[in-house]
């Protein structure tokens, strides 16, 4: 079964509330997708890490104009810790990633109005199996030896766990697979911590710098 090809976009496919027909309120859905574009961005080389801080690597074009805008955003700032790009431009990375489902045929967008008066887009997904595809891969990550696990795969879980997201891992599956889940985020390198100090300072009402 294919998948989308970017780890932002199977984050926001794993959100994705089948029930509901929605994310469910309370998901650190932008987080989670600037911490996933991040992880594609340094999994594939572009970004390393210096220090604590999201550097340059080797700097080719992207082919997805998510990670490219990301990327062009880190090259013309200041050294910032990798904490500060989770945090920065969430609601613009939900627009682009679902924008990007839609147009690869992934999802349907349908303008909707909540309560008939506020306005919102409902996402539904073209083919159900491809998110159980992705459900798959998690529980796959969590059971099969470690040095068979691919990296991408090994950050879906570090960042669906790290965000507590117990539509995919609820708090008995975290607690059972707590050291493999761990294992799994010193894979992804500095986008587990970085997404959890993102989402303790959102919780706090606190500002990265």
């Amino acid at each position: 079964m294919a998948v989308p090809d970017s780890l932002a976009q199977r984050v926001f496919l794993l959100a994705y509330n089948p029930d509901k027909g929605r994310v469910s309120v309370g998901t650190s859905l932008g987080a989670m997708l600037r911490a996933a574009a991040l992880a594609d961005l340094y999994l594939n080389g572009h970004l390393i890490d210096e220090r604590g801080h999201a550097a340059i690597g080797v700097r080719h074009p992207c082919r997805d104009p998510v990670l490219e805008a990301l990327l062009e955003e880190i090259a013309g700032s200041k050294p910032r810790r990798w904490h500060f790009w989770v945090n920065s431009r969430q609601r613009v990375a939900v627009r682009a990633v679902r924008q990007q489902l839609s147009d690869g045929g992934w999802v349907r967008l349908q303008p909707h109005r909540v309560l008939g008066l506020f306005p919102t887009t409902k996402v539904t997904i073209r083919d159900p199996r491809v998110r159980k595809e992705l459900l798959g891969r998690v529980n796959a990550a969590l059971k099969k030896p470690i040095g068979r696990v691919h990296p991408a795969d090994a950050t879906l879980v570090a960042i669906v766990a790290t965000a507590g997201l117990k539509l995919v891992l609820d708090r008995k599956t975290r607690r059972a697979y707590k050291r493999r889940i761990q294992q799994l985020t010193e894979l992804s390198g500095p986008i587990g911590p970085a997404l959890d100090k993102a989402i303790q300072d959102a919780a706090l009402g606190g500002e990265a710098g």
